[in-house]
């Protein structure tokens, strides 16, 4: 299995290398303002999870065997204990790592992740007020159909724009992370989406096992509610909450100054 990788930063004696793991659960990784934000600390990896981006194709689809792939990265990198920071669906794969793989694991930054409970019908309300009925019957109609490039990119924008809190730059990011030209893997989606996952009592029971420190971070304007992540927070020994204010779903892009100094203080 071939995993495209990009590495930036400097070892350090002090602290721990980072593993960077995105987000869809499909997509690809574009953290490299994230990497850039720990590069004088201490070296870090990025990669595209298997089956996505420019990593080679993949059937396999699992969050163990997505687990294994970074503790594979970790030994090939020549790291006796890393820290793991994940976006979104890679803050899922960050825990579900740290719970399998402990004794190489450093820290946990689990940034904007989904947490437990109903989080989706809060979701559903708050994107159905940062949508228009004009967007939302276009993206419909995008869904439902093969789409050019042009309406792919239109598709992912539609997708992906209630995700910022900013609601005047929204759409401005959203046609920047949609027009990266890399096909989203839809099948890895499906396999690692809702029903790949572990029901909240499971996550609960697994999250009370980790003994690393885990940094909890989410944009107060996130349309996934906060209160979702505090709980599973609460069922870590070790943790931190960070409720950055004035952004969503990636904070860095809004609140780049306070998401640089928290990421900075888990690294440390």
């Amino acid at each position: 299995m071939r995993l495209w990788t990009a590495t930036t930063g400097t070892a350090s004696a002090e602290r721990p290398p980072v593993v960077i793991l995105h987000g869809g659960p499909g997509l690809w990784d574009d953290h490299e303002v994230l990497a850039g934000m720990l590069g004088d600390l201490t070296v870090v990896h990025r990669f595209d999870q298997r089956g996505c981006g420019r990593s080679g194709p993949s059937d396999t689809q699992s969050m163990a065997r997505s687990a294994q792939d970074i503790d594979e990265l970790r030994t090939y990198f020549g790291h006796q204990r890393i820290v793991v920071l994940g976006h979104s669906f890679g803050a899922s794969l960050a825990m579900a790592y740290a719970a399998s793989y402990g004794d190489h694991v450093a820290g946990v930054v689990y940034l904007d992740g989904v947490g437990v409970g109903d989080w989706r019908t809060a979701y559903r309300e708050e994107r159905a007020r940062r949508i228009t009925p004009e967007q939302d019957a276009r993206l419909e109609e995008l869904s439902g159909r093969p789409r050019s490039q042009a309406e792919e990119i239109e598709f992912r924008a539609l997708s992906w724009f209630t995700d910022h809190a900013d609601r005047e730059r929204a759409m401005e990011w959203a046609y920047a992370s949609a027009s990266v030209d890399l096909p989203i893997n839809f099948a890895a989606n499906r396999a690692l989406g809702a029903a790949g996952r572990a029901t909240d009592d499971e996550l609960r029971a697994r999250a009370a096992t980790i003994r690393a420190p885990v940094t909890f971070v989410h944009g107060e304007g996130d349309p996934r509610p906060a209160w979702a992540v505090r709980d599973l927070a609460d069922q870590v020994p070790n943790h931190t909450f960070h409720l950055i204010p004035g952004a969503g779903h990636s904070p860095w892009l809004e609140q780049p100054d306070l998401v640089r100094e928290v990421l900075r203080g888990a690294v440390r």
